[in-house]
């Protein structure tokens, strides 16, 4: 790995904000092959037609993981590359959906990430800029995703949120300048 592209990466933004496109563009800076990890399932026919739009801009040359709830297991099984995760939001939606204990899922996918070889960049959502969600299991959501955020944040050395398609550096340095 470039010394220069950092160990994790984490792109925040809120729905439509260009923050899976920037993601791909920093793993573009990345000089190894690149892996998608995919956490989406296509439960319906929008969701599907969403998951074949994010393919055909991608483009060819990335190795694709599907993975909508076992990151670590996904890290450790990603060939030598830049790993991309798009993202932490359906992940931690897929877990809610399963009961899954949230708390001890987010310290394996942390330590996986710091286990990992292959540096990583992860797309999340921004949920907490909005109105306080009506009904519990919405606001436990916002809550658990905003807890989830600042920790991958925390373990990040880039930190970009998008706004717009304009990437703002929160943390670190963007290797080899503006995206």
């Amino acid at each position: 790995m470039p010394e220069d592209f950092p160990k994790l990466s984490l792109v925040i933004g809120g729905a439509r904000s260009g923050k899976s496109r920037m993601a791909e563009a920093l793993a573009q800076r990345a000089a190894r092959p690149k892996t998608y990890v995919a956490t989406a399932e296509a439960w319906d026919d929008e969701m599907r037609q969403r998951i074949i739009a994010h393919r055909v801009d991608r483009g060819a040359g990335w190795h694709l993981i599907e993975a909508p709830r076992d990151l670590p297991a996904a890290l450790a099984s990603s060939p030598p590359s830049v790993v991309l995760i798009d993202c932490a939001t359906l992940w931690l939606t897929n877990l809610m959906l399963s009961e899954a204990d949230i708390a001890a899922e987010t310290a394996g996918l942390l330590a996986a990430l710091r286990a990992s070889p292959n540096p990583a960049v992860i797309v999340t959502n921004e949920l907490g800029m909005s109105i306080v969600p009506e009904n519990a299991l919405a606001r436990r959501f916002r809550d658990d995703q905003g807890r989830l955020n600042q920790m991958l944040g925390a373990q990040a050395e880039l930190v970009l949120a998008v706004i717009a398609g304009v990437p703002l550096v929160l943390k670190g340095l963007i290797p080899g300048g503006p995206l």
